[in-house]
């Protein structure tokens, strides 16, 4: 083992974060619970990695909107307030402060407001891999085309279990070329399921000087995220995911130092500090994170995005991340005692909400369809692999019974 290696690494993934931790009686509450998640009466749902059902508070919020909206407009309403309030739950939520947080329609309007707001220099170094989702490959390439960045991007391999990681040795040896300017990662890697040790790396950065981006969408509401210990300048995430939010409602964040060095990648009424003083265009921009915002926002999603984060939160990430790893334990046991390759990593540290897994005998496309199809069990395929993602209240039964498939009928 690297000197990088913790040395609690032979502990399992779920004792590293389970110290300390009592899953809460109203975590309890909501497992299996179909009325406060009604995806459960219609759907063994294990894809919360791509776009999640929303919780019902979530759709409720919602439907009030459309009905106030439609029956008195604004007048009266407290929309604006209780996005304020959001605002503070999710600052609260990475450890940050309001000031830094920005709404945003997806993740990668975020990502591309650090592509776009930097002063890049011909030459400059972004460091990323090569099995970030789409969205955090495309602007560092059109940087590439357009201002002569070098866009590193560091393998994933595989290992002799067919386990597939990208060594966070390999990261940090790209990173030492002294041009690095940015390292830009997702948290959790799409289709792998690997954590990255954003501690260390944001650690490394910090000492050095380099940026330090984030794509949180895979890991926001289902493992701790905390900015300032892992020394992160910007993160971005849609709610669509672990959030149990709709799409086109996110968060983006900006250590408050940047703030000011950033321009945003569209200038719009919002943008500036006195955005009601029509008569007079003062062009000054907003010294916090609503430099960020140049428009109305989606008011109807982020009133939704508050009822799910304000659920989260009440149950705890830290509880929350201990049930899903309790799921997963049970999911890569049953699925190895049937000759499955479990291709995501399990090291402490490195686990995170998704199981990547797969077997040489069986077609992974037509095994999607027909768990979707004949068992009414919705997972997806990434990279030739199945990939299960179930939440905090998804019951063991649901994992039971997609093993109990694999064991009657599993070759396709």
């Amino acid at each position: 083992m690297s000197s990088l290696d913790h040395s609690h690494q032979k502990r399992s993934c779920c004792e590293a974060l389970r110290v300390g931790m009592m899953t809460s009686m109203e975590m309890e509450s909501y497992i299996a619970n179909a009325d406060e998640f009604p995806i459960l009466q219609n759907w063994n749902f294990l894809n919360h990695a791509a776009v999640a059902p929303i919780c019902r508070r979530a759709a409720n919020a919602m439907v009030k909107f459309a009905q106030q909206a439609s029956q008195h407009a604004y007048v009266d309403a407290d929309w604006y307030t209780r996005i304020e309030q959001l605002r503070v739950t999710l600052a609260t939520l990475i450890s940050a402060e309001k000031e830094e947080i920005a709404f945003i329609k997806n993740t990668s309007e975020g990502l591309a407001l650090v592509a776009n707001g930097l002063d890049w220099r011909e030459g400059d170094r972004v460091v990323s891999t090569n099995v970030e989702y789409p969205a955090n490959a495309y602007p560092w390439v059109d940087l590439a085309g357009r201002k002569g960045i070098e866009f590193v991007r560091v393998e994933e391999v595989e290992d002799a279990a067919g386990v597939r990681r990208v060594p966070l040795e390999a990261i940090l040896k790209a990173a030492e070329h002294p041009r690095t300017r940015l390292i830009t990662l997702s948290h959790v890697e799409f289709g792998s399921g690997q954590r990255h040790d954003l501690r260390a790396i944001g650690g490394y950065c910090r000492q050095r000087g380099i940026l330090l981006c984030v794509d949180a969408i895979q890991s926001l509401g289902v493992l701790p995220v905390n900015v300032r210990e892992m020394n992160i300048d910007f993160l971005s995430a849609d709610g669509h995911k672990w959030m149990l939010g709709p799409e086109g409602a996110g968060i983006f964040y900006c250590r408050k130092e940047l703030i000011e060095q950033m321009h945003p990648a569209i200038v719009g009424w919002l943008n500036v500090r006195r955005p009601f003083d029509f008569d007079k265009l003062d062009y000054t921009l907003k010294g916090d994170a609503g430099r960020f915002e140049y428009g109305s926002p989606n008011v109807a999603g982020l009133l939704a995005l508050k009822e799910s984060i304000d659920l989260i939160s009440s149950i705890g990430v830290e509880a929350i991340w201990g049930q899903v790893e309790k799921l997963h334990n049970r999911l890569v046991q049953g699925l190895q005692s049937q000759g499955f390759i479990v291709s995501s990593p399990r090291l402490p540290g490195e686990c995170s909400g998704i199981v990547s897994f797969g077997r040489a005998d069986l077609n992974t496309a037509s095994t999607a369809k027909r768990l979707k199809d004949k068992h009414r069990i919705e997972v997806a395929v990434r990279s030739g692999r199945l990939r299960c993602s179930p939440h905090f209240y998804t019951p063991e039964s649901s994992i039971d019974e997609l093993l109990a498939v694999f064991a009657g009928d599993g070759h396709s």
